[in-house]
């Protein structure tokens, strides 16, 4: 079947509820912890509550949601820990991901990042939060796709899609989106420079800034030394 027709073809009612509730949750207007009333929900989106359950099975085993005997389905949270777990497994991969992308740097790649990266400044400027979010992603994955390795690239979605509604909380205040566009650019001109560490080392920088602060945001506690460390 050809991707013109599969485009034409409408999504079906679960489709439709999986991507509004992974919107609602990335995007910040369902916080961590927040119960899922399936019932409201149901009405607002006006379908039944098959396509909803169906939809909340699928969010719950990519770890988005989780469900509670007796209670029902809530937004995951994270602790703190979770939280560094993530951003720690992520920086191995990306900076392989990085390093690989320097050495290959598809044509195109630089000239894209720096469109993508005008957009996350204009969404930064305007206070639109789930307009940066989705620009900041795009601008990630187009240098970490350029590393020519499709298999990485889905690890890392995968960890993205884990910690979405925190960076959507991150970009909420002002001072953390224009820190944020800061440290695109200074990425961009590093690789524009050739300058593979320097990249390395600002992207490290730019994710150690966001668990800092959204430690601050969700008033967490530093997490626990573990042993040996």
């Amino acid at each position: 079947m050809s991707g013109a027709v599969e485009r034409r073809r409408p999504p079906t009612a679960q489709q439709f509820v999986l991507a509004e509730l992974r919107r609602a949750i990335t995007s910040g207007e369902l916080r961590p912890g927040a119960p899922i009333r399936q019932d409201a929900l149901a009405a607002r989106l006006d379908v039944s509550r098959v396509p909803l359950r169906e939809a909340l099975k699928a969010l719950e085993a990519e770890g988005l949601v989780v469900h509670r005997i007796h209670r029902g389905y809530f937004v995951a949270e994270l602790s703190l820990a979770d939280l560094e777990e993530i951003y720690r497994i992520r920086q191995l991969l990306e900076t392989e991901a990085v390093r690989k992308a320097a050495v290959r740097m598809p044509d195109g790649t630089i000239t894209a990042l720096e469109r993508i990266q005008r957009e996350v400044e204009a969404a930064a400027g305007a206070g639109d939060v789930t307009a940066m979010a989705a620009a900041n992603r795009r601008f990630h994955f187009t240098l970490i796709e350029a590393s020519g390795m499709p298999r990485l690239v889905r690890l890392v979605a995968t960890l993205w899609d884990a910690t979405d509604a925190y960076r959507s909380l991150y970009y909420t205040e002002a001072p953390h989106r224009k820190q944020a566009v800061r440290e695109h650019r200074a990425v961009i001109s590093a690789l524009v420079e050739g300058d593979e560490e320097a990249a390395v080392r600002w992207l490290d920088e730019h994710r150690a800034h966001a668990v800092a602060a959204l430690r601050e945001v969700l008033d967490l506690p530093p997490a626990p030394e573990r042993a040996g460390s």
